[in-house]
């Protein structure tokens, strides 16, 4: 057999995951089935920027297991209705166990579906819109280990996505939290070489095409 890569855990079933996801059932799941999927409808990319800015200063474990909480109070990030909060919506949010309540947060994610919506309007979706922020693959490297993904907490398309949408009035979407946006929806695939999921990120990369303004 041969050895396992650097930054791998191989679990008893002989999954071979990126180390991250330990042995976390909530990780586990997360990382497998959609860490690195292409996501090319707006309410799931609304709800994973809205929940990478929640998650700041957090445990990415802490909003997984309050995901369906977040869900429920957001309207499942229904873009439109998010937008139509108000100062009772913030007052309600902050009495809501469920979710993170901080005011800031929540009243960046009122704005943000706000803005959201002039976005739509400009490019037709948010997918459309993202989804231009794709690095070329030539500039990404071809391996990576673990170190090296540490590393990568930014990169020049999270920053150019960053600047762009700090300029458009969003908040909340620092180049650090977009980078990490980009990797949950799938505009990179940092799954490290030997885990599993790498591959059928790839593929399912190349069964969908990027959305485009106008599509």
């Amino acid at each position: 057999m041969p050895p396992t890569p650097k930054g791998i855990l191989v679990d008893e079933t002989g999954i071979r995951r990126c180390e991250w996801a330990g042995q976390t059932p909530d990780y586990c799941a997360y990382h497998d089935n959609e860490w690195g999927m292409p996501t090319t409808d707006d309410p799931p990319l609304f709800e994973k920027v809205c929940l990478e800015g929640f998650q700041a200063g957090l445990s990415w474990l802490t909003i997984l297991r309050k995901r369906e909480h977040f869900r429920r109070a957001f309207k499942a990030f229904d873009v439109g209705a998010v937008a139509r909060f108000n100062r009772r919506s913030v007052d309600r949010l902050l009495g809501n166990a469920g979710i993170v309540r901080h005011r800031g947060k929540i009243e960046s994610t009122i704005n943000n579906a706000r803005r959201a919506l002039e976005v739509i309007e400009e490019r037709g979706s948010l997918a459309a819109y993202f989804w231009d922020f794709e690095p070329h693959t030539s500039a990404r490297p071809r391996r990576i280990n673990q170190a090296a993904l540490r590393r990568l907490n930014t990169s020049a398309a999270s920053t150019a996505l960053s600047k762009d949408l700090k300029q458009r009035g969003w908040t909340f979407v620092g180049p650090i939290t977009m980078y990490a946006f980009m990797q949950a929806m799938g505009l990179v695939n940092d799954h490290l070489e030997g885990c599993d999921a790498r591959n059928r990120v790839a593929r399912a990369r190349v069964r969908t095409p990027p959305p485009r303004a106008g599509l």
